[in-house]
């Protein structure tokens, strides 16, 4: 009679690899947290130690270390910065600045994207390509014949002088952006628009610039950043103090002797910073979506 001896299964080794797998996803995702904790702290910090030192005092501020925390508060730097330095009037012409060049770009790069991408033409591709050389010329080389020409016609000294130069240079990488859009777009939506009997116009007013709102939200947002910061051309071209924006505006602050009232500058930059800063953030959906689409579809 025979027994059966059963054998144990024998245990194999683990295999090495296998049990680095977890210790090494988990050194690699405290890595990315680390990495984008340090990228927070980094864009959130300037911004709470600018608020917290626009309401120390004065006095608090030259006497003490200036990145300490305040050991006193106050609103009377808001109070001086409308007072002194005219900060209303700035930011009302930073205002018009930025919503009249904004209209320039949009209008001007939906049309010019659709003629290129949609319509086409003979030498369309040439068009585009001379388009974006323009991304790579700086705006410095047009300072002095600008100067020259508003002086000749009447421009100097105008907000015109500033929306002009900017629209202009931010005109490239707009036409871009919504010619990377407008290729996502089927080409059949166009054809059977055409064949319903609507011309370019209708098909660009009922099809292209419905679809194109995305798109417009972030070449607005991308190009106010820009024009809301602007101190070249305002510097150049603006004169009086009346058309003055708020980077230039900033300057009078700065008192005799080259004093200057710090806690009532960073109150005005503040108050300058915290709109367009709302703006963003609450459009910020619609403009990474912008981008994407362009850039995947594109």
């Amino acid at each position: 009679m025979t027994t059966t001896v059963m054998a144990a299964p024998s245990t194999a080794p683990s295999d090495p690899h296998a049990r680095q797998r977890p210790t090494r996803l988990k050194v690699q995702k405290g890595l990315q947290t680390a990495t984008v904790v340090a990228i927070v702290i980094m864009q959130v910090y300037p911004f709470v130690w600018l608020f917290l030192t626009s309401l120390r005092t004065p006095a608090d501020f030259a006497s003490g270390n200036p990145f300490a925390l305040p050991t006193e508060f106050t609103l009377d730097n808001y109070v001086r910065a409308f007072e002194s330095g005219n900060l209303g009037l700035n930011i009302f012409n930073s205002l018009v600045v930025t919503l009249g060049a904004s209209a320039l770009i949009v209008v001007g790069g939906m049309m010019g994207a659709y003629a290129l991408e949609v319509l086409g033409f003979r030498g369309s591709k040439a068009v585009s390509g001379l388009l974006l050389l323009g991304i790579i010329v700086p705006v410095q080389i047009s300072l002095v014949p600008l100067f020259i020409d508003y002086s000749r016609v009447g421009l100097l000294d105008t907000r015109l002088s500033m929306v002009i130069p900017l629209a202009a240079f931010s005109l490239p990488m707009s036409v871009y952006l919504f010619s990377s859009f407008y290729k996502y777009i089927p080409r059949e939506t166009y054809e059977a628009a055409s064949l319903d009997g609507a011309g370019p116009y209708r098909i660009f007013a009922r099809i292209t610039l419905p679809l194109s709102v995305n798109t417009i939200v972030t070449v607005v947002l991308v190009n106010s950043i820009f024009i809301w910061n602007d101190f070249i051309f305002a510097n150049t071209f603006v004169l009086s103090d009346g058309l003055k924006t708020i980077p230039l505006g900033l300057q009078n602050y700065i008192g005799a002797m080259g004093n200057t009232d710090w806690t009532a500058t960073f109150a005005a930059v503040c108050v300058t910073v915290t709109p367009l800063l709302l703006v963003f953030l609450v459009l910020n959906k619609a403009m990474i979506y912008g981008l994407e689409s362009g850039a995947n579809k594109g």
